[in-house]
């Protein structure tokens, strides 16, 4: 059974490319191996090239050589990232059409499996996802509800929900669908039957013992959104009231001459070499992560973490970016009898909200912070509760004699819950 990886940028973040990679590492582990097949002459998508941290024992090549008789693809959001062009509106194909394509018409349809890594924690049926989208362009929340039912009746729910159909692929019976997220959404499911909610994607790497013991007062900041740097005063302020002091290091794609030269600051916009930052993000003090991949990893290490990903607006109208992941990590969190000031405190920050009093807070390790949780995902049977074992049972399905790729789709299809 052959593996190709098919990672682009589709959010805008680098998170999507990492969590092609990190599916690699964990068929890598369970004995698959993955191939980066790529056309000569056609240039890699944008970031790809890296540097990245490769799954071991991955192989490039520019022509197909198959191995075996079946083959998977992991791609993020298969239907923008390696669907095929259509005759339609929009209808122009992924970054990896054509290969998928060719990985497809090489293996055969039913012996390709395309599993499709979807937007982590981004679970909404059409009416919520419609609020969240007037929300998140700027409607007051006052506005809101009138909004939404003038969007209902004006057929946009109905559009939103035949487009994400459509653009998704869930017409394909061999593309796998996989919606990691911190706890089932029974809507999202009732609405979208195929979609496939699973527990999320670990990095892949192997994991400590146990939680690592910081080596030096520093925190480490994956400063992916460009508004971070908005709230670094208030970082700032808040560290320099705390004694011995903290170092804060940044990780930013951009560089951010409002704190230049400031003493116990560190910006790299560089790009760095992944085992060195996976071992400063390790034995960091307190982590600021951002979207869905450092979250994550931030809960695989252990410790504490705040949340930012980024705020749109000004004043009044400002709001949070794509808050969904920090709130499914807070209902986590409000089901397992957490410190409700913790609650507070991450909630507060992800919204731009008492920065230097909750930076205060998490490096005195006050109240909720001195015991930060650690949380799993909740609802989820075991074969479910973790992405990467469900791409090893899937490769080990599609890899026995005579195994359908509809079939197996179906059948996991079938199992949510």
């Amino acid at each position: 059974m052959d593996v190709y990886l098919l990672p682009a940028v589709v959010g805008g973040g680098l998170g999507d490319i990492e969590e092609v990679l990190a599916a690699g590492r964990h068929l890598a582990r369970a004995g698959f191996p993955s191939i980066l097949y790529r056309e000569r002459d056609r240039p890699l998508p944008s970031s790809v090239e890296g540097p990245w941290e490769w799954p071991r024992g991955m192989t490039r090549r520019t022509s197909l050589r198959p191995r075996a008789g079946a083959a998977i693809t992991i791609a993020p959001s298969w239907g923008v990232s390696a669907g095929p062009s259509r005759p339609i509106r929009f209808g122009r194909g992924g970054p990896w059409e054509v290969e998928a394509q060719a990985i497809e018409s090489a293996y055969g349809a039913d012996r390709t499996v395309h599993v499709s890594l979807e937007e982590f924690a981004r679970t909404l049926p059409s009416r919520a996802e419609t609020r969240e989208r007037l929300r998140e362009g700027g409607v007051p929340s006052r506005a809101i509800a009138p909004r939404l039912r003038a969007a209902e009746a004006a057929h946009e729910v109905d559009a939103f929900r035949a487009a994400f159909r459509q653009f998704r692929g869930f017409d394909r019976p061999n593309v796998l669908h996989l919606f990691a997220t911190f706890r089932a959404n029974r809507a999202f499911h009732r609405e979208f039957p195929e979609a496939v909610q699973t527990g999320p994607l670990g990095s892949g790497h192997p994991l400590p013992a146990s939680a690592p013991h910081a080596r030096t007062r520093e925190w480490v900041w994956y400063a992916s959104p460009s508004s971070a740097e908005r709230l670094a005063p208030d970082v700032i302020r808040g560290l320099g009231k705390v004694h011995p002091p903290i170092h804060l290091f940044v990780r930013s794609p951009r560089p951010w001459p409002s704190i230049a030269g400031r003493p116990g600051i560190e910006v790299v916009s560089a790009p760095i070499v992944p085992a060195r930052w996976r071992e400063r993000f390790r034995h960091a003090e307190l982590r600021i992560v951002t979207g869905s991949r450092t979250l994550l990893e931030a809960m695989e290490v252990g410790g504490p973490f705040l949340y930012f990903n980024g705020m749109l607006g000004q004043g009044a109208r400002r709001r949070p970016h794509r808050p969904e992941k920090i709130r499914a990590w807070l209902d986590l969190a409000r089901r397992a009898g957490v410190s409700r000031a913790l609650q507070r405190d991450l909630a507060d920050f992800a919204r731009g909200r008492r920065v230097e009093s909750v930076v205060v807070r998490a490096a005195r390790r006050e109240d909720g912070w001195a015991r930060f949780p650690t949380l799993a995902p909740s609802g989820f049977p075991p074969e479910r509760a973790d992405a990467g074992r469900v791409l090893v049972a899937v490769a080990r399905e599609l890899a026995k004699p005579g195994a359908r790729a509809s079939d197996i789709v179906a059948r996991w299809r079938h199992s949510n819950p």
